[in-house]
């Protein structure tokens, strides 16, 4: 009752703050870049979810299965163009800014995008070197065009994303929810009508599924202009002369880096190992059952992760007592909120999903439940992941990751080809129950080396 009492009061404040506008102090700035947050999102995973319906119910599962497998293996590539060059320029572009340095600020800025622009080269080239063999050798399915048409929506895709990171750095969140409001409603806009277009012409799968990626690419190509003109316009770095780093900042730069590339490729694999193995054991119309489940799970899990995204600029500044005050606080309202979303979930998936997506997706209704697991650890992942970030241990991320991602590959492999024995369908349960208890072994992973800093 205490924790619950102490949560009411610590609402209360927030609502105060509100009402009077108050939003001086760390922790005004805090409740200000959370509720940003919240609000990108919500825009963010609801214009998700809303454009996620439209498609499943104009493809229905088999289409959509293929379309998921398509565009999830493109961002599986796509991830390697980070290599944590994003949130090494959050963390020390706001550090900069935090000594008031724009300068500094802006010679870091140079140096990542500079490493940027090459690894979404290499990234791109890769992509197309080895669609041919991912999509007729591995998955045996008709998605090459798709892959393709990947080589547009990666250096796309990428440099949005890396573009949006400065906004975050700077504290100015208004300008990302602005940023997704304009692009969830550009591609909820053009993708149906290009999927309209495409099947009126009675064309392949192949093609539907490569317009579609064509179309996601012009989506993103829109908005990495508009976030340049943003950045020209309201970042005061921008307007700086390029400078160079010393070469003590540069090996400072990259020893920050080196350990979380290894986090950012664990990463990746550890969020779409599940799908990628899936797509070579089994049909697309089973890959649709599944992507339909955790899309449904990824936004919730999202939304409740809201504060652990605004939160890290300030975690990056914060110290001592008030790291800890404010970690624990942000922990105990992101537990509250997601252990009600999972219980939920678990409750009505059924109605959920004949809601969501209409009766051909009914057979996802147990795969759903179990996923209802993952709304709960998900955001607690979220938050410890922002919490060691942001004091540049990320060396403790990279070496779970890696640790969790080779079991997460095992598991997967082992219960997906241990369920084929009985049907595709326990395949899917198969991939459900080996992303959980990989998932619960990284966060546990977390809590136990975070427990240890604290001793």
């Amino acid at each position: 009752m205490d924790f619950v009492h102490e949560e009411g009061r610590d609402l209360k404040n927030i609502f105060n703050r509100f009402r009077k506008k108050d939003f001086s102090g760390n922790e005004g700035q805090a409740i200000k870049n959370s509720s940003y947050q919240l609000a990108t999102n919500i825009v963010m995973k609801v214009g998700s979810l809303l454009f996620t319906i439209v498609i499943a119910r104009m493809l229905m599962p088999e289409l959509f299965g293929l379309y998921s497998l398509a565009l999830g293996t493109i961002v599986l590539v796509a991830g390697f163009s980070d290599f944590g060059l994003g949130m090494a320029m959050i963390t020390f572009v706001s550090k900069a800014l935090g000594n008031q340095d724009q300068k500094k600020a802006k010679a870091y800025f140079s140096k990542l995008i500079r490493f940027k622009f090459l690894i979404v080269a290499l990234a791109t080239i890769v992509l197309l070197g080895s669609a041919y063999f991912i999509a007729n050798n591995y998955y045996n399915k008709p998605i090459f065009y798709a892959l393709l048409a990947g080589g547009l929506y990666i250096p796309f895709a990428s440099m949005a994303g890396f573009f949006e990171g400065i906004f975050r750095s700077t504290n100015k969140f208004k300008f990302i929810l602005i940023k997704e409001i304009v692009y969830q409603a550009l591609r909820f806009s053009i993708i149906p009508l290009s999927i309209l277009f495409l099947m009126k012409r009675g064309l392949n799968n192949s093609t539907v599924i490569a317009g579609i990626i064509l179309a996601l690419s012009f989506c993103f190509f829109v908005m990495l202009i508009f976030l340049f003109i943003l950045y020209k316009k309201k970042i005061k770095f921008s307007k700086e002369k390029r400078s160079e780093l010393s070469l003590g900042e540069t090996r400072s730069l990259k020893r920050f880096i080196l350990p979380l590339t290894f986090s950012i490729l664990s990463g990746i694999f550890f969020g779409y190992i599940d799908t990628i193995m899936l797509g070579h054991f089994v049909t697309g119309e089973f890959i649709g059952y599944y992507s339909a489940a955790f899309t449904l799970v990824a936004s919730a899990v999202t939304i409740i992760s809201f504060a652990a995204g605004g939160l890290f600029p300030l975690f990056v500044r914060l110290k001592g007592k008030e790291l800890e005050k404010g970690f624990l606080k942000t922990k105990n309202m992101i537990l509250l909120i997601s252990v009600l979303a999972g219980i939920f979930t678990l409750l009505f998936a059924k109605h959920i999903l004949f809601v969501v997506y209409g009766v051909n997706y009914l057979p996802s209704v147990l795969i759903l439940q179990i996923f209802s697991i993952f709304v709960l650890v998900g955001p607690m992942i979220a938050l410890y992941d922002t919490y060691f970030t942001s004091q540049e241990r990320t060396k403790i991320i990279a070496i779970l990751l890696i640790i969790t991602t080779v079991v997460n590959v095992i598991l997967n492999y082992f219960f997906i080809t241990y369920g084929l024995k009985f049907g595709m369908f326990e395949a899917l349960i198969g991939a459900c129950v080996a992303t959980l208890i990989s998932r619960i072994a990284y966060l546990v992973g977390l809590i136990v080396l975070r427990k240890r800093k604290e001793n």
